[in-house]
């Protein structure tokens, strides 16, 4: 197990530090100047289409979802762990300006995941049965027609089946027991049988039980969450224009904390904001257009700016939070990390020890478990879905996605115990290579991304001007 760690970690430092960054920026760059920067010119559209008839019982669709439900269910895969852990190691390990690097990523990040959504939408397919399919593996085939669009279609299923389907669950189960062990002394085998029985009743449900799950849990627990955490930074309100001073000031001088070379520190910490903001938010990785690809509405444009608000009110909104509450009350003032590394701490108990520096040890540590609990939980229903989908484009049976479902009710229980390291390194190593053939084939099919762009977002904001 130490000698695959190993492996593992090194083939992780070269997509994370080399290949994941300039494929995530190029990607960013380039479809945020090809449309004329979407994410800022659409932002008030996408908001207007997401809050402006917002409901939590947005019923059950003959096939496919409403754009709400798609959103949640998008948002319920991107506001996991990688928002509370994730968020942590990034700052553990590459200092509070990761947090930085991570809002770049993301910005840039909302103009690729509108492409992502406005191609699912537009390559998307009906099935024999009425239901709807789409996602990468749609796309990368139509921008590829021949043998190496089916190679890379076959790829990317197989990477995000593995990456999101068994090993992704392992990661939130994992979250789940610990952060629950250490919290109420439950044992992990009991949390993964819980955990496990309650995903079986979900998967069973199908897309309609999943829609109806997400558009009412991913609400709630995103306002318990945010609620809580401006309590703390209302009370740790002076820290605040420090806290924020060091994000910046360790983004471009990192290893004023971390030590070492200027070149080392800046790289540890672009390269852990780039990987934990891509598990975080996930523009690029090929997951949520699954989600947006059955949404019903009137053209892909549409879909596509609902999908950049998942993003922003993913790493922008909920993210940055649990950065604020770690770094005001660990890294400022008499913070245990004030005065450098303090034994004990780890990604995985350092929301718990932020809370827990205000709200006391038994209330901190049952916060964050309850809010990783809910976290993690959707995450789990969301990629369960996404990885069906891509099994069901391997196999086209619907005694293989029972099968999927099974084995991944398995891996569920199994990351309740087996070992958090491994699992995190395992997983990171397959969303990244999902990015490759996802964004090849996002470069391939700019040029309909912008042809719909400029379709839609133009004569959209002519109408209001006329009104």
């Amino acid at each position: 197990m130490e000698q695959l760690l190993k492996i593992v970690q090194t083939i992780n430092g070269y997509l994370s530090d080399y290949i994941l960054v300039i494929l995530l920026l190029a990607c960013g760059l380039y479809f945020t100047f090809r449309t004329h920067f979407v994410q800022v010119r659409c932002f008030k559209e996408g908001a207007k289409r997401v809050f402006g008839s917002f409901s939590m019982n947005g019923g059950k669709h003959k096939s496919g979802m409403s754009s709400f439900q798609a959103l949640t269910t998008a948002i319920a895969a991107q506001v996991g762990t990688g928002n509370i852990v994730g968020a942590c190691g990034a700052i553990l390990i590459g200092g509070p300006g990761a947090i930085f690097w991570m809002w770049i990523i993301a910005f840039f990040g909302m103009a690729t995941i509108y492409a992502e959504a406005v191609l699912a939408q537009k390559t998307r397919v009906v099935n024999p049965d009425g239901s709807i399919s789409g996602g990468p593996v749609y796309y990368i085939k139509h921008a590829f027609n021949n043998g190496f669009g089916k190679f890379m279609a076959a790829f990317f299923a197989i990477a995000i089946i593995l990456a999101l389907g068994f090993m992704g669950t392992m990661v939130q189960s994992n979250s789940i027991a610990e952060a629950c062990h250490n919290a109420f002394g439950i044992p992990g085998w009991v949390c993964g049988v819980v955990i496990s029985i309650l995903a079986a009743f979900i998967f069973l449900g199908g897309i309609n039980r999943i829609a109806s799950v997400t558009e009412k849990l991913v609400p709630i627990m995103a306002a318990i969450y945010l609620a809580l955490g401006l309590i703390i930074l209302i009370l740790r309100v002076k820290y605040i224009p420090q806290t924020f001073g060091m994000i910046f000031h360790y983004a471009f001088a990192p290893n004023a904390l971390l030590g070492g070379s200027i070149g080392m520190a800046l790289k540890t910490a672009i390269s852990q904001g780039a990987k934990r903001g891509l598990f975080s938010n996930e523009a690029g990785m090929g997951s949520t257009p699954h989600a947006h690809a059955i949404a019903n509405v009137n053209n892909p444009h549409e879909q596509g700016v609902v999908a950049m608000i998942g993003v922003f009110v993913d790493t922008f909104v909920v993210l940055t939070m649990t950065a604020l509450i770690v770094i005001s009350t660990l890294y400022t003032g008499d913070g245990i990390l004030a005065s450098g590394f303090a034994e004990g701490v780890s990604k995985t108990n350092m929301a718990q020890l932020a809370f827990s520096s205000v709200f006391g040890n038994s209330v901190g540590n049952a916060i964050v478990a309850i809010c990783l609990l809910f976290f993690a939980f959707s995450t789990i229903i969301s990629w369960n879905l996404f990885g069906r989908i891509n099994v069901h484009s391997l196999f086209k049976s619907k005694h293989a996605n029972w099968i999927y479902s099974l084995i991944a009710i398995i891996f569920i229980f199994l990351g309740s115990v087996l070992s958090n390291e491994l699992v995190w390194e395992m997983t990171d190593m397959f969303n990244q290579l999902m990015v490759i053939p996802n964004v090849i084939a996002l470069f391939a099919l700019s040029k309909l991304v912008v042809s719909i762009t400029k379709q839609y977002s133009y004569s959209n904001s002519k109408k209001k001007t006329k009104v």
